[in-house]
């Protein structure tokens, strides 16, 4: 089997799927204003269209799955979705990330459908902070829905932080006492600047290995990592159940593991988050008889991915905010 390899010899067995744009959330860091839908914006990929992507991914070489928004909880079908995933030969690891807001009542119809993996943002553990950055006070029945995710045997169960300065930077005992007990991760992801959000990122932007010295001071340590996890750097304590994790896509060689292909909601291929190019594949997915033909052009597209991206030099690509390409 032909697998999707680029010109610096890193393949990519993991694809990021966004399947709508719309969040329902108004986080401080994405869409402060709320989801404004633009005329003439493309539908989201049909469930017949997104079952051929699959095919083909599964095709060249992807293993693992992450279904990305937008929020895809607002998608009725996200359990057909899952369901199509689980059906695919090839796939083993389907993983879905949600702001929360329905997990405490449709967790168990996802687990059933073939869900084996779950992230869940929750940027803080105080309620006012919560909803200071995220824009709703849901953050009871969020962790009440994250409670319940783990009575259901899922592969693994992370929570996703973005790290902001002067609004949960200080959060880390209230995270050290809630990770005792429960077998979870926690992910600490560094502010990253897009398109839209010059301002907040100069105010709020906090480096990760500013976080990292922290943890290993207090006794956490790196853990090896594993050949198709994903960009985080996992550190595990003695005396806690859960692990940390940091996402530094500011560090040196951040890009020279990376894994992971995008595709949009509306079908474009996505080599970089930050990158300037998509390729559309929607035209490719409207018949099983363009299966050959779809498998070609996605082997055909990796040699125009860069070695890294460009947010050093503040160049964002065409991502204007998180929620168009599934963060």
């Amino acid at each position: 089997m032909r697998v999707l390899e680029d010109r610096f010899g890193r393949t990519f067995p993991y694809l990021r799927l966004s399947v709508i744009e719309a969040c329902n959330f108004r986080c401080s860091y994405c869409l402060p204003g709320g989801y404004r839908a633009i005329p003439g914006r493309p539908a989201a990929l049909e469930l017949d269209e997104i079952a051929r992507l699959l095919r083909a991914f599964a095709a060249v070489g992807m293993r693992k799955l992450r279904i990305t928004g937008g929020e895809p909880s607002l998608r009725k079908d996200l359990a057909d979705i899952i369901a199509a995933a689980a059906g695919t030969v090839g796939i083993d690891k389907i993983g879905l990330t949600t702001n929360g807001c329905l997990l405490h009542r449709r967790v168990e119809g996802w687990r059933e459908a073939g869900l084996t993996h779950l992230n869940v943002s929750v940027d803080a553990l105080d309620r006012e902070r919560f909803a200071r950055i995220t824009g709703h006070d849901r953050l009871d029945d969020l962790l009440a829905g994250v409670e319940r995710a783990l009575s259901l045997d899922f592969a693994a169960i992370k929570l996703n932080a973005v790290l902001l300065r002067d609004l949960n930077d200080d959060q880390l005992p209230a995270w050290f006492d809630y990770l005792r007990e429960r077998p979870l991760t926690l992910r600490f992801i560094e502010l990253m600047r897009t398109g839209d959000n010059g301002e907040y990122f100069a105010r709020h932007h906090v480096r990760a290995d500013t976080l990292e010295r922290t943890l290993e001071a207090d006794g956490w340590r790196l853990m090896p990592r594993a050949a198709d996890a994903g960009p985080a750097r996992e550190y595990a304590h003695t005396d806690y159940a859960g692990r940390i994790g940091v996402i530094a896509p500011y560090s040196k060689d951040f890009c020279a593991g990376c894994n992971r292909l995008r595709v949009t909601s509306a079908g474009d291929l996505r080599l970089c988050l930050f990158g300037n190019v998509g390729i559309p594949l929607r035209p490719l997915l409207q018949s099983d008889d363009d299966h050959d033909t779809l498998v070609a052009r996605l082997l055909g597209q990796l040699g125009l991915k860069a070695l890294g991206h460009g947010l050093h030099a503040g160049e964002t690509g065409t991502t204007t905010n998180l929620s168009t390409v599934g963060g």
